[in-house]
């Protein structure tokens, strides 16, 4: 990434408590983090780490215990649940591991909903939900419904439906984690797409390492806090190519 880029997310000291009963568990514990616009960023760390938490605050999912988050310069923490709704339906798409289609909407009311939401008409909905549905691949089966479509078209049904306002912002949750190989390969492919031709930001929370290979930076998260940042060069640099050090991270994680 150039340092010309924008910053589109800005995370300055968040930490999160959950209340569990009488046992406060920390899952953040100061984060800062900066994310430029256009940019693919993967999210990673062991289970536990605080990873998805952090995604969450990003995403105005859950808000911060301490600290802030903006958006384009707003405080999301701010708002109020109308304006929080408002934001993100407009400029965040979200995709998630479980790809939560309603079943018995076709793939094209699915992608057409947060159209409806914002206010598109009927026709106008339509014909752009279409035109994403080709976008992904799926342009014969705009009619068929989630249970008659395979995981990985139903993934791609649920990339289409994130790009239905034109957000400035894609949140990525496990997105290849319930796919094979190859399928999963194809939706992360489809992600760099949007990233590299349309402008998106893609943030990505995952375990998978083949999204490495596509990422311009990967934030390494551990133990509530941002381990490191490494640029996607960073990570080639090694004697074996980015397998090798794919291997070596794991190891690193299984022995934490």
């Amino acid at each position: 990434m150039t340092e010309e880029k924008r910053t589109i997310v800005r995370v300055v000291g968040v930490t999160k408590v959950f209340k569990m009963g009488k046992v406060a568990l920390q899952a953040l514990k100061g984060v800062d983090l900066e994310v430029h616009a256009g940019e693919y960023l993967s999210i990673m760390g062991p289970s536990g780490s605080g990873k998805s938490t952090l995604f969450n605050m990003i995403g105005g999912l859950d808000k911060p215990t301490e600290g802030k988050v903006f958006i384009d310069e707003v405080d999301i923490s701010q708002l109020d649940a109308y304006e929080l709704a408002w934001l993100r339906n407009r400029k965040i798409g979200y995709i998630f591991q479980t790809f939560n289609l309603i079943p018995v909407m076709t793939a094209l009311e699915n992608v057409t909903l947060p159209m409806t939401f914002a206010g598109m008409n009927n026709d106008d909905a339509r014909d752009k939900g279409v035109e994403l549905l080709k976008l992904v691949g799926l342009g014969d089966r705009f009619q068929h419904k989630p249970l008659e479509l395979s995981g990985g078209q139903q993934q791609r049904v649920a990339v289409a439906r994130s790009l239905a306002n034109d957000p400035s912002i894609v949140l990525a949750d496990e997105p290849t984690g319930n796919l094979d190989l190859s399928t999963g390969e194809e939706i992360i492919a489809l992600l760099q797409m949007l990233s590299q031709e349309r402008g998106v930001t893609i943030i990505s929370a995952t375990h998978d390492y083949k999204m490495l290979n596509v990422s311009d930076r990967v934030v390494w998260v551990r133990d509530g806090l941002v381990d490191r940042i490494e640029k996607r060069e960073e990570l080639d640099i090694t004697v074996g190519g980015i397998g090798e050090k794919l291997a070596g991270t794991r190891h690193e994680e299984e022995r934490a």
